[in-house]
């Protein structure tokens, strides 16, 4: 019934009259006839089972991914030249890191689940006039629901009657503090605003309501929610990347294993060999190990992260965390505190006086009932002295009518009655005013001017304010029900959840780290500028929910990316601004801790929830901050981008050596009356190198490169290639010559030679790219030497065991192994000079 375009009048927007013709139903409640024909036609009011998958439709679903497809492709090849270790690696490998890659990402599906939960599971319905209790999924449209406090609204609805009901709706709208419902309904009222809008998920803190069902099951705001977070994931930067690297390797491979193939075909070389050749070369070109780098990379990323109080649930999200460079976040729980707190006690003339805030303690202390969080932040504020001396004598509880709460207390023979309640209600009922110096004099005109003043400018600053006021009591034992006036004004009571201490100095330690932080409320413009102000955000330029519905996704998209604070936004309007910056390309992260939150979070392409979220903001995200403060997302940054850099370590060193060598290989085989590498040896060579890189995970980043966010560069990454690769063959192609014309080796000893050569290039390069700055600047973590150095020792050693013959090796002699050494050093030398020109223009300014 309630429409996504904006001309369209929302069911809020009616009365309550309006609202029951519309359903045609009335206040006696529906027949059973209606409701049966309604069921029928709406169906339950229940969340929908977003129908899982089955595992193995997941699981076929990632066997898609190119670089998936690239290594299953490479096994095989491996099986049929006989290379059965890489063929037992290569699969251990892709279904190992497959099935964790469904394990995490299914948990998003339970998501549903915590939705289901959070509703309650009878309400009292109003049916052929009689009250009685039915299960709340067989609410329909048209019924007539009891709440009273401690009820979890079952359905969206308009409020028929009420009776001093406060609502707390913090989860769907992130209002922090409890809403007061009545019947008028508001034409322009929006959902947070809606006085007259009970939503579905919401609870009844006070009072008690008389409700109109209007929307039911998937139809609810709950509803929509729900159905948001029930279809597939949007795809994360990260697995873009990765989508475009297999794609590139792809590429690279079906060029290089075509050219072979034709070329040696064309001069005559033998069919099968050219072949099995032309294969090892496409499993040479192939990062078999990248699955396991990169998760250990992640995993190494993740344990960093948790103690640093960040619990990463989807892995791939430290990277995208890294990559972020605009960040979304609420306002409850990471810029402010989530409590609400008494931050003053003034009197009319605007200082805080002692006297109002143990009127209004007392009055807290003796209320019956639920108490509302003003009252818990009044009695955790503190005990004024004297406060156990009073005596309670009577009370006339809140409702709606009168908005305050009157309590007749005594205290050493002083009676009174204490009255707290909606500013502009208790001044109203007002005739005389108490000074700072106790005087208690007629209250003027221009004191209420003065005093309406007060309200109206602490209230633009985000501050609730309860008014305090008393009368004389003596002689009475029970307070009236009309004798609420000729009280003497006391003053207020001011009210805020306090931005955090930590905020400022955090926003500048993302802004430092290259993250524009953007907040994102359903407060309205005035709160959202005032906290804004207070902890460093540019407030000038806001942007509302109601701006924001009138905007196509193109003008949003523009929008977006200028403003920085968005004020009365929905759930749905939260999903656009995510969506609108994805598409300006910035890598987006969200921070939420409520249901409304959930469909942003998830689609963002890092979704963060706090530890007290709601158990759907939790299940919807990619990490849960454990302390609910964004300097702890700074440190997690930090993570995400010294993981990003030791994953483009291993794609750099990866793609340009097994590029290079494989490059070499293929002209050389053309020329060459044998081959350079028999396929076997391919296949080893490939093994061995990128065991020697199983260190990298551990590995320092260059501390410039944890400053700003990075993304992946395939224009970077090939141009790197291009460079490096073929240097690696031009001395691939000096250790040919040097072998063939200067030491006349025999083929046994020409691919010993050359096998040790490219796997020494290969492991000690790693050592001079893998920094900006010199090689020696930045000392290597002691895992990836020992890893390296280690595959290197197993190459050297190879040509001299005894199986060495069976591999095709022959051992080398010591002209052969200094003529290697220096070739080695001579490539180093080149490689530290020529990497400055390789790296990305951002990367070489850091050297």
């Amino acid at each position: 019934m309630a429409m996504t375009d904006h001309e369209t009048v929302e069911f809020w927007q009616r009365d309550a009259e309006a609202n029951l013709a519309a359903l045609d139903a009335h206040r006696e409640g529906l027949t059973d006839a209606q409701v049966e024909e309604r069921r029928e036609r709406y169906g339950r009011n229940a969340l929908p089972d977003g129908h899982r998958r089955p595992v193995w439709v997941d699981f076929l679903r990632r066997m898609g991914n190119p670089l998936v497809l690239i290594l299953l492709a490479s096994s095989a090849i491996a099986g049929v030249t006989g290379d059965v270790v890489s063929f037992v690696i290569i699969l251990a490998i892709v279904a190992l890191s497959t099935v964790l890659d469904t394990i995490q990402e299914r948990r998003a599906a339970a998501t549903a689940e915590a939705l289901k939960r959070a509703i309650a599971l009878t309400a009292r319905v109003l049916r052929d006039s009689v009250w009685a209790e039915r299960p709340v999924d067989e609410i329909v449209p048209g019924d007539i629901v009891s709440l009273a406090a401690g009820d979890l609204v079952p359905a969206d609805g308009v409020v028929l009657t009420a009776n001093a009901a406060q609502v707390n709706q913090a989860a769907l709208t992130g209002e922090s503090y409890p809403v007061e419902k009545h019947v008028e309904a508001d034409s322009r009222a929006g959902m947070a605003d809606a006085a007259n809008l009970m939503l579905s998920g919401s609870s009844l803190i006070g009072g008690t309501v008389t409700m109109l069902a209007v929307e039911t099951g998937a139809r609810t705001r709950f509803g929509r929610i729900a159905s948001s977070l029930g279809g597939n994931a949007e795809v994360t930067a990260f697995e873009i990347g990765l989508r475009r690297f297999g794609l590139l390797i792809a590429r690279l491979t079906v060029f290089l294993v075509l050219f072979v193939l034709l070329a040696r075909l064309a001069l005559g070389k033998p069919p099968l060999e050219s072949f099995l050749f032309a294969m090892a070369l496409a499993v040479g070109l192939t990062p078999e190990l990248l699955p396991m780098i990169v998760t250990i990379t992640l995993a190494r990323g993740a344990q960093r992260m948790a103690e640093a109080k960040v619990v990463v649930k989807r892995l791939s999200a430290i990277h995208d965390l890294g990559e972020m460079d605009v960040l979304c976040t609420d306002k409850t729980g990471t810029l402010t505190e989530a409590r609400i707190a008494l931050v003053g006690h003034p009197g009319i003339e605007g200082s805080d006086r002692d006297r109002v805030f143990e009127l209004a303690a007392v009055n807290a202390r003796f209320e019956t009932g639920l108490k509302s969080p003003l009252d818990e932040a009044l009695l955790g504020h503190g005990t004024p002295p004297g406060f156990e001396d009073w005596i309670k004598l009577d009370e006339r509880p809140f409702d709606f009518e009168r908005r305050r709460v009157s309590v007749l207390a005594e205290r050493k023979g002083e009676r009174i009655e204490i009255i707290k309640g909606a500013p502009e209600t208790v001044l109203g009922l007002c005739s005389r005013l108490e000074l700072a110096s106790g005087t208690v004099v007629a209250l003027t005109q221009a004191h209420k001017d003065e005093a309406e003043a007060l309200v109206a400018a602490r209230a633009a600053e985000g501050l609730r304010l309860l008014g305090v006021a008393w009368k004389e009591a003596a002689g009475r034992e029970t307070i009236d029900t009309d004798d609420d006036d000729g009280l003497v004004f006391a003053g207020w009571c001011v009210f805020v959840d306090p931005p955090k201490a930590s905020g400022p100095a955090a926003l500048a330690r993302l802004a430092d780290a290259g993250v524009r932080v953007k907040l994102v409320s359903g407060d309205a413009a005035a709160v959202a500028q005032h906290l804004a102000r207070q902890i460093g955000l540019p407030a000038e330029a806001v942007l509302t929910g109601e701006e924001i519905a009138h905007m196509s996704e193109g003008a949003l998209a523009v929008r977006a990316e200028e403003v920085d604070l968005f004020a009365r936004v929905s759930p749905d309007q939260k999903l656009r601004i995510v969506r609108a910056l994805k598409a300006r390309g910035h890598t987006v992260g969200f921070i939420g801790d409520g249901i409304n939150d959930a469909p942003a979070i998830r689609t963002a392409d890092v979704g963060l929830s706090v530890d007290g979220a709601t158990d759907v903001a939790r299940e919807a995200s990619d990490m849960i901050m454990l302390a609910p403060d964004l300097s702890v997302l700074a440190d997690g940054i930090v993570e995400g981008r010294r993981t990003y850099a030791n994953i483009m370590k291993y794609l750099r060193m990866g793609t340009s050596s097994n590029f290079g060598n494989m490059l070499t290989m293929a002209l050389a085989s053309l020329v060459l009356p044998f081959l350079p590498l028999t396929a076997v040896q391919v296949l080893l060579n490939n093994l061995l190198y990128d065991l020697s890189q199983t260190g990298i995970p551990f590995d320092h980043a260059d501390p410039p490169l944890l400053k700003r966010p990075h993304s992946w560069d395939m224009r970077a990454l090939v141009r790197f290639t291009a460079i490096m690769g073929p240097l690696s063959s031009v001395f691939d192609l000096a250790t040919f010559g040097l072998l063939l014309f200067v030491f006349h080796a025999d083929v046994a000893t020409f691919r010993a030679a050359w096998f040790v050569e490219s796997m020494a290039t290969q492991v000690l390069v790693v050592m001079v790219i893998r920094t900006a700055g010199a090689a020696w600047s930045l000392p290597p973590h002691r895992a990836l030497v020992m890893t390296a150095l280690g595959s290197l020792a197993v190459a050297l050693v190879l040509p001299f065991l005894p199986l060495a013959p069976l591999l095709g090796f022959a051992p080398l002699g010591l002209r052969e192994s200094l003529g290697i050494a220096g070739l080695v050093a001579g490539y180093l030398v080149c490689a530290e000079g020529l990497k400055r020109w390789a790296l990305p223009k951002a990367e070489r300014a850091l050297g």
